[in-house]
């Protein structure tokens, strides 16, 4: 089963983190605006309470936790309840797929990475933000785990281990973006976007076929 107690139990500290870091919140939206299209139709998987899906102009979004769907729809997405591994959308039906700190709570990667593939038009994009494992927010998030309720059950991905994934579901086209060089609470003001990855611990990819 996916990781949703949490967010069920824990919906108005998860909002919290947004407003606590907003700097950090500003700064990952703002690396992954340069990979989400700006035309065609996007979900959002995992969409939580829709604050990246709705900022980047997403039409739908997919959840499991109830609590958060309620969230995400007043912020006008329109959502049902469902996990990345059996998404209740129809073949080749968006052309942007988006996943923002997603991938680390699924149950499988390569069939999330496969349904994702499943509902992508043949010219569509995925689109994947997430904290590098290897990276040093990464390696704190992990030291931080047991006292974290949203982290204690995540498996954290390094960028390498991703791609070699994305490669073995048919992704052959990528794109990356990278920001955050600091902890987060030593931030001061937004981080940086740059091309690439290995320096930022949030890094986004695009992939395409």
């Amino acid at each position: 089963m996916p990781t949703v107690t949490p967010f069920q139990e824990h919906t108005e500290r998860y909002e919290g983190w947004f407003e606590k870091y907003d700097d950090a919140y500003r700064s990952e939206l703002e690396a992954l605006d340069r990979l989400v299209p700006a035309t065609g139709r996007g979900i959002e998987i995992g969409v939580g309470s829709g604050r990246f899906a709705a900022p980047l102009g997403l039409d739908v979004g997919i959840d499991p936790a109830g609590e958060m769907l309620e969230l995400a729809r007043d912020r006008d997405i329109e959502v049902a309840k469902g996990v990345a591994e059996r998404l209740p959308v129809r073949d080749e039906s968006f052309d942007t797929a988006l996943l923002v700190t997603t991938i680390c709570f699924v149950d499988d990667i390569p069939r999330t990475l496969s349904e994702a593939d499943r509902i992508l038009t043949p010219s569509g994009s995925l689109v994947i933000g997430y904290i590098d494992k290897n990276s040093p927010v990464g390696q704190i998030y992990q030291e931080k785990k047991k006292t974290n309720p949203f982290y204690e059950d995540a498996r954290f991905v390094s960028t390498e281990g991703l791609i070699e994934r994305l490669e073995a579901a048919g992704f052959t086209d990528f794109e990356f973006v990278q920001t955050i060089y600091q902890w987060i609470e030593e931030m001061d003001g937004l981080e940086p976007v740059e091309e690439g990855y290995g320096d930022g611990s949030f890094v986004g990819i695009k992939a395409s076929r």
